[in-house]
């Protein structure tokens, strides 16, 4: 046995295994989920067990990276209309922590270069840690004194934000799996409801003739007809008290709705035939880049466009939408039709799921090579973005852009959330064997006074930010966690969240809030050493 457990390999798989098990025990509804596989790493660490080098970059990389994709699509267009206070944020919280450190330590009588080392482990950032080395080493003082700090404060760093967004939400009665706040629906939200026609402009009319009249942004699928809803075809004029089938936001399907008719009362679950319906991906030359309107599937193939999947982002298409290929359409039509356009826009079943590799390893790849890269201020001061910087920025740009040269932004569903949490375990099983490693030694030699001053660095915070977030900044309970999770760089709190909810709010809030964060935390670590 003591053989096989100096086989870093082995030790890894065993750590995820039993990490895993244990997460997956529930206490009044309560897991640990993935973070079970730090607790049981940070067993193996204090007993001196080792993993391979390097498991846990490989991990953060691979995490941020489909973080990444995954939200690239509205990030920008998040951050225009909400970064401001996402920002404001990530600065006070990190503030908060960095006052907390000094306050505590000038209280204590703790040197100020060991604070550095607390304020950088209790925010579980290697950057900053190692901009307090690079200032002590600068300014000839000991080094050793602010890995010290480091490792007191970096077990609670990593254990009490995961407990903290875990928790709170179940305190406060707060559920984050339907993406709602206070039962308020999402207004982007994609449905179908059914509408009654009453206004007379849209009599003996068709549906693509008013939606091109009036600019509608929903489709109309289907038609009330003998008691059923059935396809749309291209010879149905709207009559009065007609019952069409729309789907769109759910702001705009409201809007829409009010200039046909009105939404009716009959809002049932919808029973459709399912072979009226198909998901298919284009990957014909001939129609790609081409516009619905050029297109005229309905006229052409007699089928309705109702969906488009792109990049990992559903909507609702317009006469303007331009197809490119790789969009996934859901269609609706009767099945000949269906299997007319499927043969029209080379379809492939094999095609829907497929992982793209290559891009996946370019894209790693250059983040690595990004996160590597030194910024300096001028003055001999710098920060890089890290293993996780990196890998975040280049998803975000290539989940935006689509691709980057042959490099593409895409990555099925069930494969990036496979690799995003392949990438969460093996990080947290490398943090928590570094974390265990000296974890009883630095406490025997320091004292608890240490452990709860990086505790407190670690916790004050998460309260002053929570409350400013939801009280003065309004922003909704995943958003706000998000944002905590980003400003105290804390991978795998995001992975406790992104368990919780299928929302991209908080992942979104974490991509804002992480740069600013860890820029912020690089200078101020720097600035405590300074100042001792």
């Amino acid at each position: 046995m003591q053989t096989i457990l100096q086989n870093p390999t082995f030790v890894l798989f065993a750590i995820l295994f039993f990490g895993l098990a244990l997460g997956n025990l529930s206490i009044k509804g309560i897991a640990l989920g993935s973070s079970g596989v730090l607790f049981v790493a940070m067993l193996a660490g204090h007993y001196k067990l080792t993993i391979p080098a390097g498991v846990s970059d490989m991990g953060t990389a691979l995490f941020v990276y489909c973080v990444g994709l995954g939200v690239g699509n509205r990030f920008f267009s998040s951050l225009r209309s909400r970064g401001k206070n996402l920002i404001i944020l990530a600065l006070i919280i990190v503030l908060a922590g960095w006052l907390t450190a000094w306050g505590m330590c000038a209280l204590l009588g703790i040197e100020l270069s060991v604070g550095a080392g607390l304020f950088a482990g209790a925010c579980t950032s290697t950057p900053a840690l190692a901009a307090a080395l690079d200032a002590a080493k600068a300014a000839g003082l000991n080094e050793s004194i602010i890995n010290i700090g480091y490792g007191v404060a970096y077990p609670f760093g990593v254990i009490g934000i995961v407990l903290f967004v875990q928790l709170l939400p179940r305190i406060l009665h707060k559920n984050l799996s339907n993406n709602q706040d206070n039962g308020t629906p999402d207004p982007h939200s994609i449905i179908a409801r059914k509408v009654r026609v009453t206004n007379p402009e849209a009599l003996t009319k068709s549906p693509a003739e008013l939606a091109a009249q009036w600019h509608m942004s929903c489709r109309v699928t289907r038609i009330l007809r003998d008691g059923e809803l059935r396809p749309i075809t291209p010879t149905d004029t709207i009559q009065e008290n007609d019952v069409l089938l729309m789907v769109g936001e759910r702001e705009k399907l409201e809007r829409d709705s009010g200039l046909l008719g009105h939404l009716t009362s009959e809002q049932n679950t919808l029973r459709l035939p399912q072979n009226e319906s198909a998901e298919l991906i284009l990957l014909s030359a001939a129609m790609s880049n081409k516009t619905m309107s050029e297109l005229d599937t309905l006229r052409n193939y007699g089928i309705t466009i109702s969906r488009i999947t792109r990049l990992g982002n559903t909507f609702v298409p317009t006469a303007d939408t331009e197809l490119i290929r790789n969009d996934v359409l859901r269609v609706v039509g009767s099945p000949d039709a269906i299997a007319t356009f499927k043969a029209e826009c080379g379809h492939r079943d094999t095609a829907m799921n497929t992982a793209d590799i290559l891009s996946l390893m370019g894209g790693l790849m250059l983040g690595i090579l990004l996160g590597k890269l030194q910024f300096s201020f001028g003055n001999g001061d710098g920060f890089s973005l890290g293993m996780a910087g990196g890998p975040l920025v280049v998803a975000l740009i290539l989940g935006h852009f689509g691709r980057l040269g042959p490099i593409v932004g895409y990555m099925p569903r069930p494969t990036r959330v496979l690799v995003m949490e392949l990438g969460l375990m093996l990080f947290l099983a490398g943090a928590g064997v570094r974390g265990g490693e000296k974890l009883v030694e630095t406490l025997s030699e320091n004292g608890l006074s240490m452990f709860f001053v990086g505790a407190f660095i670690t916790m004050l915070p998460l309260f002053i930010g929570y409350f400013v977030a939801r009280k003065f900044l309004k922003m909704e309970i995943t958003e706000t966690l998000g944002c905590i999770c980003g400003s105290q760089t804390s991978t795998p709190a995001l992975g406790a969240i992104t368990a919780q909810t299928d929302s991209q709010d908080p992942v979104i809030a974490y991509s804002t809030a992480y740069p600013v964060a860890l820029i912020f935390m690089t200078i101020l670590a720097q600035l405590l050493v300074q100042m001792s």
